[in-house]
């Protein structure tokens, strides 16, 4: 599951204007959305969901739909944990094991995706993607996600995984984390990125 905004000027990646304009940030969204997309369906797991906020009716999000062979769901109300958890019952509720990402990790791969499955058919409940900045580049769960993990969460700040941490600790449950990985949020990253690709 990749979740995305509508690649509006002025109203994604607001952070990255004074570098890149508000055109040139959505033009990098857009490239951000496509390489998730690009890494899930490279990844092999099984069906690709575009998570579309505010919903499905850019241009752009069928696009990604055509080209990566997604199917378009609806992120729907309330902050990100409570999209994030309606995504993850979709899943339970299916069968499946969800896995799901954002759209702004270019350091992502198919492997880490596969390492994520990996861990949860190892037998545990859930598996985290830490982020640099104290956040997480993906989550995936085993079991159908409890709202302790998601309700009430200082989302976008340094302290997120740390409290993710502590609330699973609470419930209980047994979890993995992946190698820690870096997103694009502030104009030093976009930086990062650019020497990234050049070497």
């Amino acid at each position: 599951m990749v979740f995305a905004k509508a690649p509006e000027a002025g109203r994604v990646k607001t952070r990255l204007v004074p570098v890149l304009g508000e055109e040139g940030a959505a033009r990098l969204h857009r490239q951000l959305v496509e390489h998730a997309l690009g890494i899930a369906q490279a990844c092999g797991l099984g069906e690709v969901e575009l998570w579309c906020a505010p919903d499905a009716a850019d241009p752009f999000f069928n696009e990604c739909a055509m080209r990566h062979g997604a199917r378009l769901c609806e992120q729907g109300p309330g902050d990100l944990g409570a999209r994030m958890k309606r995504a993850l019952d979709g899943a339970f509720a299916q069968g499946a094991r969800g896995v799901l990402i954002g759209s702004d990790c270019p350091a992502m791969s198919p492997d880490y995706l596969r390492q994520a499955a990996a861990a949860l058919a190892d037998g545990n409940d859930a598996v985290f993607g830490p982020a640099e900045d104290g956040g997480y580049v993906l989550a995936g769960m085993a079991r159908a996600p409890a709202a302790l993990l998601f309700d009430a969460m200082a989302w976008g700040t340094a302290s997120v995984m740390q409290r993710t941490r502590e609330r699973l600790t609470r419930l209980a449950w047994r979890w993995h984390e992946l190698p820690v990985l870096w997103d694009v949020d502030r104009p030093e990253d976009v930086l990062r990125m650019r020497s990234a690709a050049e070497g």
